[in-house]
């Protein structure tokens, strides 16, 4: 079953064989997801780890509003060992992909997606809020609860036909994301191989 934190994502005609997640925070939906391609190594380190790294993320209740339970991944990054467990692991989900750019979402997607650039030898590519990217810039537009909101990147982020994924912490409702995925994918010739995230929300 779809998380329903996570149907607008889906609802977006995303292809839900695209889309990972380590799922630290809750059960994985193996059958929504391409988990079941993992191969034995990343599988084993997941299943390993999965509850060392659920515990060192803290929940700070009402933040940052009243009602939201916020998942704080800092303790996570500000920990050597951790951080590098989750750097490896999408590295080795990824190491045989020949990935050209990672993207990330910002901003806590940038911290993840650079490491794991960095670690596959690929480029990184930013999707950021209006107004943050100095040159020519393709943007998209979502809805939120009340209003909009908008993504933009760089007009000449990618090549044509050049292997990419796009990398955030969270999936929560998803808007974000489908967004992201849209703006990538209406604007660029490239083969979009995954959207990976750290964590799935389920309320």
């Amino acid at each position: 079953m779809t998380p329903r934190s996570s149907r607008s994502f889906y609802s977006h005609e995303v292809n839900a064989s695209q889309i990972v997640a380590l799922q630290v925070i809750n059960p994985i939906h193996l059958k929504k997801f391409s988990l079941l391609k993992y191969n034995a190594g990343y599988w084993d380190l997941e299943r390993q780890n999965m509850e060392a790294l659920k515990s060192i993320i803290r929940d700070i209740p009402d933040f940052p509003k009243k009602g939201i339970v916020f998942k704080d991944i800092t303790p996570l990054l500000s920990d050597p060992i951790s951080f590098q467990k989750v750097i490896d692991a999408l590295k080795a989900r990824y190491k045989d992909e020949k990935i050209d750019q990672v993207v990330g979402v910002e901003a806590r997607g940038f911290i993840f997606a650079s490491a794991l650039a960095y670690a596959l030898g690929s480029g990184f590519v930013m999707i950021r809020k209006p107004g943050k990217l100095p040159y020519n810039t393709y943007q998209e537009t979502y809805s939120l609860e009340y209003g909009e909101d908008s993504v933009e990147i760089h007009q000449d982020a990618f090549e044509n036909g050049q292997r990419i994924i796009i990398v955030d912490d969270v999936l929560a409702t998803g808007g974000t994301l489908a967004a992201c995925v849209s703006l990538v994918t209406k604007n660029f010739q490239v083969n979009l191989v995954e959207v990976g995230f750290l964590i799935e929300l389920d309320f």
